[in-house]
């Protein structure tokens, strides 16, 4: 498979205390970045080819994926110049036209976007994950994750001990319409493969510092007005690491 990379990561990538939450300014939500095609290209196959494995949508998340569908749309005309959004169809910054199939928001959506795009939403205690498109995935399969609750779908990852999955799930209850957050997390990876579905040990430190390429999710959490679903969004660079970069080791992309 050919390498899909950027030429950097456009912030600092520097270890935060988990979660490493920032304030998210609304029209700094979605990005095209100078991999968008070739990102957008692979996207398109995977979902023709691997439809199963990158996007689900239980029965409790179809009303906030068709929401889902119609914010991004409002939100590419208000914030995206580089798309044309149409009433039947939207020209995407490459010159791809895609048809709005609202029979399946959560498949146009990853037509559409760079970013993958999770549906979050709060059953009991815990928010669940109830719809998804996830193309990118980092060591992780959507099928073991899907309609699961935020612990379930953190675990085994030692990092996410209980004080972490308390923060993120204060995280999700509290975020506010209009009030979005961000944070990253640094990986490295011995591939520049986006699709990475299969979990892997992580090596020691020294190793993952001699890895070739550095992965970063740019991930934000948004509330949805109607549903009030939290629209969680990971948006991937894959770049080739710099010497001597430390502080990102290689395993799965959590909190």
């Amino acid at each position: 498979m050919p390498e899909i990379l950027q030429a950097r990561v456009p912030y600092d990538v520097t270890a935060r205390r988990l979660p490493g939450i920032a304030p998210l300014a609304e029209a700094d939500w979605l990005l095209v970045d100078e991999a968008y095609a070739a990102q957008m290209a692979e996207r398109a196959r995977l979902l023709a080819e691997r439809r199963e494995a990158v996007l689900a949508v239980t029965p409790e998340g179809e009303a906030a994926a068709q929401e889902l569908l119609e914010f991004v749309l409002a939100w590419l005309v208000a914030h995206a110049p580089g798309y044309r959004v149409g009433e039947g169809e939207v020209e995407r910054p490459d010159g791809v036209v895609v048809a709005l199939d609202r029979g399946d928001p959560m498949g146009t959506l990853g037509h559409l976007v760079q970013e993958d795009l999770c549906l979050m939403e709060k059953r009991g205690p815990e928010h669940h994950l109830t719809a998804a498109v996830v193309c990118f995935p980092a060591s992780w399969r959507l099928a073991d994750k899907i309609g699961r609750p935020l612990t379930g779908i953190h675990v085994p990852v030692p990092e996410y001990d209980d004080g972490v999955a308390r923060r993120v799930q204060r995280l999700f209850d509290g975020v506010q319409v209009g009030r979005s957050l961000w944070r990253f997390n640094a990986l490295r990876y011995a591939e520049p493969d986006l699709f990475q579905p299969h979990a892997r040990s992580a090596p020691r430190a020294q190793e993952a510092r001699s890895l070739p390429f550095l992965r970063s999710e740019r991930q934000c959490v948004v509330r949805l007005p109607d549903t009030r679903a939290c629209v969680f969004s990971i948006h991937t660079f894959m770049v080739k690491a710099a010497q001597g970069l430390s502080g990102a080791s290689a395993g799965p992309a959590v909190w």
